[in-house]
C-alpha cells in the first residue's frame, strides 16, 4: 500500500519575491511596505510593489499595523519657541497627552527658514520611529505646508493654524468667540463706552478680536465708535501709551478691553498714572490669561488663550489617526476645531459709576 505524501504546503511570498518582479530592490520594497513616508520612491513604483504583494498574498495589514505600533516618536515642527509664553504651553500639552500613550515628542524651531525647515523634514521624515508631525505656528494663520511634508503620507495635525481647504486636520483658538466673550462681560456690567486696544490688525487674532468686539456692541443695540479703537504692537508700552490716548477723549471710555494681557497691564499703569481707580473709576479686560494677570492690582480680568488643550488636542488626534486602519485618513475624517477660549472674571471690572 502507498504511503500518502503530505500536501506540500505552498510558500509564502517574500519581500524577495516581491523585490523581483517589481524590478526594485528588496530595501524598496521595505520602505513601501513599512510605510516609510519619507523615502525618495516614486508614486509609479510604489503603486506597483503594493499591487504585486497584493497578487502574491503577502500580508500587508499585518506587516503595517506590526509598523505603526512600532512607532512611538512625533515630530513637532514649528516657526517660533522665543518670542512669548504661549509656544511653551502647547508643547506641554502635546508632550504630555503623548507621554500618557507611550509616545514622545521631539521639538524643532525653524524661525520660518525654509532651509532649515527642509533640512530638519530630510532627517526626520526617514526616522524609523517617526509616528507622524505637528506643524505649529506662533501666529495663528493659514499656512502652506512644506512640499516634503505635503507629499508625504504621514498624520499630520495642523496646531494653531490652518490650510485653506482644510486638507488636514487641525486646532485654532476661537478668538471671535473670545472677543465676543470679553466685550459682552463689560456690556453685561453696565459699560456701554467701550475702548479697545488691538494688535496689529493684519494678524488673523487681531482681526477676530475686533469682530468679536463688534458684534458684542451691535448685539447690544451700541453703535460702533472707531474713534475708540486703537492699534497697538502686543507689547505694555503700547498699551500705556494707547490708553492715555483714549483716557483723554472728551467722551472718555469707561473701560478698555485689551487683545492682550501685556497691553491690560500697560493699561493699568496709565490708570494709575491718572489717578484712576480700577476698577472703580475703570474696568479694563486682558487676553491671553497670561501667569503675570493673577498678580496684577487688582488682579485682572481676562479671556483664556487655550495653548496647553490646543496641544493636548492636536496630540490625541495625531496618535488617533496614526494608530487607526488608514495611514492618512478619509477627507471627511480631517478635523478642524475652534477651540473655546473661556473667559476669566477677576476684580478689575466693575459698574461704571453712573450706574453705582
Amino acid at each position: 500500500m502507498e504511503k500518502m505524501s503530505k500536501p506540500t504546503r505552498p510558500r509564502r511570498a517574500t519581500m524577495t519575491d516581491i523585490a523581483k518582479l517589481a524590478g526594485v530592490s528588496q530595501s524598496t520594497v521595505s520602505l513601501v511596505i513599512n510605510h516609510m513616508s519619507g523615502a525618495k520612491v516614486s508614486k509609479a513604483t510604489r503603486e506597483a510593489v503594493l499591487r504585486i504583494a497584493r497578487e502574491l498574498g503577502y500580508p500587508l495589514e499585518r506587516h503595517a499595523h506590526a509598523a505603526r505600533e512600532s512607532r512611538n516618536l512625533i515630530l513637532y515642527l514649528t516657526d517660533e519657541l522665543t518670542t512669548s509664553p504661549h509656544a511653551m504651553q502647547t508643547i506641554d500639552g502635546a508632550k504630555d497627552a503623548a507621554w500618557e500613550q507611550d509616545c514622545l515628542v521631539a521639538v524643532f524651531a525653524t524661525r520660518s527658514d525654509p532651509e532649515l525647515e527642509a533640512a530638519t523634514l530630510a532627517r526626520m521624515l526617514d526616522h524609523p520611529a517617526l509616528l507622524g508631525v505637528i506643524y505649529a505656528t506662533i501666529f495663528t494663520r493659514a499656512a502652506r505646508l512644506p512640499d516634503a511634508l505635503a507629499r508625504a503620507a504621514l498624520p499630520t495635525v495642523l496646531l494653531n493654524c490652518h490650510e485653506r481647504g482644510g486638507g488636514r486636520s487641525s486646532v485654532v483658538p476661537d478668538e471671535l468667540a473670545g472677543g465676543h466673550a470679553a466685550t459682552l462681560h463689560l456690556v453685561a456690567t453696565g459699560h456701554r463706552r467701550i475702548g479697545f486696544i488691538n494688535g496689529e490688525g493684519w494678524l488673523e487674532a487681531a482681526g477676530l478680536r475686533l469682530k468679536g468686539y463688534r458684534e458684542a456692541l451691535a448685539g447690544a443695540n451700541i453703535a460702533f465708535d472707531a474713534a475708540l479703537v486703537r492699534e497697538g504692537d502686543w507689547q505694555v508700552s503700547d498699551g500705556y501709551r494707547l490708553a492715555l490716548d483714549l483716557l483723554a477723549l472728551p467722551d472718555a471710555p469707561t473701560a478698555l478691553f485689551c487683545a492682550n494681557d501685556l497691553m491690560a497691564i500697560g493699561a493699568l499703569d496709565a490708570a494709575r498714572e491718572l489717578g484712576l481707580n480700577v476698577p472703580a473709576d475703570l474696568s479694563i479686560v486682558g487676553y491671553d490669561d497670561q501667569d503675570v494677570a493673577r498678580y496684577t492690582h487688582p488682579p485682572l480680568s481676562t479671556v483664556l488663550l487655550p495653548n496647553y488643550d490646543m496641544g493636548r488636542w492636536a496630540a490625541e488626534t495625531l496618535i488617533a489617526q496614526a494608530r487607526s486602519a488608514h495611514v492618512d485618513p478619509p477627507q471627511n475624517e480631517h478635523l478642524h476645531l475652534e477651540m473655546d477660549c473661556p473667559l476669566i472674571t477677576r476684580d478689575s471690572v466693575a459698574p461704571p459709576r453712573s450706574r453705582l
